[in-house]
């Protein structure tokens, strides 16, 4: 029987980590309590699920691990508002509903071949890190052609899973850009806005997508970094998860012109967004 798209299934919260130095981020990882509803669980980098603080309400969020992650789903969460503040402050144990999966994906198929750059900013990595690990993973590397990841945060303490951003440092199979908007004391990585960053890297556009996801201000300014570096508006790809409202397309909150980002996206092309309305 096909799952209703209302109802969340139960998971179980087992862990619940405080990723940056001001404590308003959080990557909760949650459990699946049966194999069905993993199985029933299907979903690629970029796509998004309901989490359900019960009592509380429920909102979308980015799923930050790769479908090569089995038995778990990661959310990076920051503290914005009634559900946000109630995740923050579960214990772990605590059971959570989660709707989805939801929202369409990166598309992994057309970058085979291809080389991939992944632009992020801030907490808005999740899906990104989705994307990097499963591209990574000894099952798909092969697949893929280099992997560059620029990421950038306010300050090191705001950057997200710091660990893993130690072991890509070393890894041959990606390029790691780590750059913070302002000098800092023990900063060793590059400095400036992810824009800027950008265009000095310089990634060759020949048989490449850029995939960007950040917040608005740093999409808006880098999406025309890619266009001058050459990057054909079909192959630069974001997400608009920040439109993000009910999953289903229902309620209307997150139309962009004729489009439903909960529905249509979050994922668009440069080329989709240049015919809709300048919302995003």
């Amino acid at each position: 029987m096909e799952q209703n798209p209302y109802l969340p299934i139960k998971m179980k919260l087992i862990k619940n980590l405080v990723e940056t130095e001001d404590r308003n981020i959080n990557t909760f990882t949650l459990e699946f309590l049966n194999k069905q509803d993993e199985e029933n669980f299907k979903y690629l980098p970029g796509q998004f699920a309901e989490i359900s603080a019960f009592g509380h309400g429920e909102a979308p969020f980015g799923i930050a691990t790769s479908p090569t992650e089995p038995g778990i789903l990661k959310f990076s969460v920051a503290k914005v508002g009634c559900v946000s503040n109630a995740l923050h402050l579960m214990e772990e144990g605590t059971m959570v509903g989660v709707r989805g999966p939801m929202g369409n994906s990166y598309p992994i198929e057309d970058f085979k071949g291809k080389n991939v750059v992944i632009i992020g900013g801030g907490f808005a990595f999740t899906t990104l890190r989705s994307l990097a690990v499963y591209m990574m993973d000894e099952k798909h590397r092969a697949d893929y052609g280099d992997i560059t990841v620029i990421y950038g945060a306010r300050n090191p303490g705001l950057l997200l899973y710091k660990d893993e951003l130690a072991e890509w440092e070393t890894n041959p199979n990606i390029n790691l850009v780590t750059t913070i908007d302002k000098e800092c004391d023990g900063w060793c990585q590059r400095v400036g806005f992810i824009p800027t960053i950008t265009e000095q890297v310089a990634p060759s556009s020949v048989n490449s997508y850029a995939v960007v996801c950040g917040p608005p201000v740093m999409i808006k300014y880098t999406l025309p970094v890619l266009e001058k570096l050459n990057f054909p508006p079909e192959r630069i790809i974001t997400s608009l998860e920040m439109r993000m409202k009910c999953g289903l397309g229902i309620c209307g909150r997150c139309n962009i012109g004729t489009e439903y980002v909960c529905k249509d996206g979050p994922v668009f092309t440069m080329a989709q967004l240049k015919e809709l309305p300048s919302e995003y």
